[in-house]
Parts: C-alpha cells; structure tokens; sequence
C-alpha cells in the first residue's frame, strides 16, 4: 500500500531568548563598598575592599568620560590619564557623603572635574556636553569688579591664605552646603598651577559640579569670601605674612 505523502511543514520550535542583563559597573555594591571603605580605619581593610569593588568600578568610569567628552588633549597617553583620573578619584572618597547623593554621581563629578582641570592648552577644543548655555557666563568666580587671575597672586601669598582657610573655614561658615562651595572655590586655588590656561568663567561651571549648587548661592559665599581676601592680602603687603592661626571670623 503506497505511503501517504503530506505537504504539511514541520513545525518550527521558536525558542525564546533570554535577554542578558545588563550589569552595571557602578551600582549599589560599589557605593555600600566606598561607604565601608570611609567607616574603616584599618589600612588593611581599605585596601582590600578598594581593591575588590572599588578599583575595577573606578577605572571604568575614567574610561567612560575620557571617551564620552571627548578628553583627547591631552600630551600623554589615555591609558596614564585614566590612571591618574582614579588615583584622583580615590583621593576625593573620604569627601563622600551618602546623605548628599549617589556615589555615581558624586564621582562622575569628580572625574569629570580632574579631566578639565588638566586638559592642556588645547581647551577650547573641547566640547562641553553640558547644558552650559544655561550659565551665567558674565560673572567672574573670583569677583566681579576685580579681575583677579590665581596666576597673578604671589605664591607665597596664595599658601598662606590657603592655610588660613583651613583653619578657619568652620569657624567662618557654618551652614554644610556653604562649607562645601568654599572648599570648592579653595581647591581651584590649590590646583591653580593646572589652571592657568583656562578661561576663568569656565571655573564656575567647575564649582556648580562640584558642590551642585546654583549661582545665586555661589555668588554669596563668593562674596563673603572676598571681604577675607582683601583683608589677608593687605595683611600681607604690609608684613609678607598672614596669621593663619585658628582665630575665627575678622568680621
């Protein structure tokens, strides 16, 4: 008996693939680790917890926003940039704070902040992928009748100040986020050496990232921090020294 045929087709067996999930570099295990990290005092510890979820979160990070802002400026290669951009990094972790906001955040801003700071002559070249067009570009971070430049100041000068201040800041502001911006404000100055091709106006946007404060805000303890200024630097003109001594507010 002959064999019936069919022209039926073989059913096709869709096998559902199984979406890979994405692994984020830098979440919630990362900041639990930076936060053990900050409550660890033991050398030991710290660094077996930085080496084991903090290093390889860090290194990725650097690595997104050489590429993602297009940091090619620089006259070394990127793979020592991005070592220098985590050693930095690691440099800022005592300064987190979990209350303040997430770590990813906080260390992008970090980063970001290193990586503009260092750039060299080659600046203008860059694109700032922020939204820069909403800053007011017509004010000065160091005062807006002075013109004054970091690079104009007498180093001795600016060390003395620099002291002063980090004796007597928490005597001065009291408030954490106006303790924040002057702190700010001062490690421009302390990493005034790298800065001394840039456009001043672009120091504002640096602080506003910083510290994520508007620039009414900044504006104030800018202000405040001027009548100090002005002060020291008579100080200094007339005796080449500045009591940085803990001596609290001269207002």
């Amino acid at each position: 008996m002959p064999s019936k045929t069919t022209n039926e087709k073989p059913v096709k067996k869709f096998v559902k693939k199984r979406r890979k999930k994405s692994k984020m570099y830098f979440g919630q295990p990362v900041q639990d680790a930076i936060i053990r990290y900050n409550e660890s005092s033991n050398p030991a510890i710290r660094n077996r917890i930085y080496g084991e979820h903090i290093h390889a979160a860090f290194l990725k990070m650097a690595e997104n926003l050489i590429h993602t802002f297009k940091f090619y400026y620089f006259d070394v290669p990127l793979e020592q940039v991005k070592h220098e951009v985590v050693s930095f990094m690691v440099l800022q972790i005592p300064k987190y704070k979990p209350d303040k906001g997430r770590a990813f955040s906080y260390f992008s801003i970090v980063g970001k902040n290193y990586l503009i700071l260092n750039n060299n002559n080659n600046y203008k070249k860059m694109k700032i992928h922020d939204d820069i067009a909403s800053l007011d570009f017509k004010r000065n971070v160091f005062g807006e009748s002075e013109q004054a430049e970091v690079n104009d100041f007498n180093m001795d000068f600016v060390n003395q100040m620099l002291e002063y201040w980090d004796n007597n800041i928490t005597n001065i502001f009291r408030r954490q986020k106006d303790i924040l911006v002057a702190d700010a404000v001062l490690e421009l100055f302390r990493r005034r050496v790298n800065i001394e091709n840039f456009n001043k106006k672009a120091l504002y946007i640096m602080i506003r990232e910083m510290t994520g404060s508007n620039t009414q805000h900044i504006t104030r303890v800018i202000n405040q921090m001027k009548k100090y200024y002005f002060n020291m630097l008579e100080e200094f003109s007339g005796t080449g020294n500045i009591d940085t001594s803990n001596t609290g507010s001269i207002f």
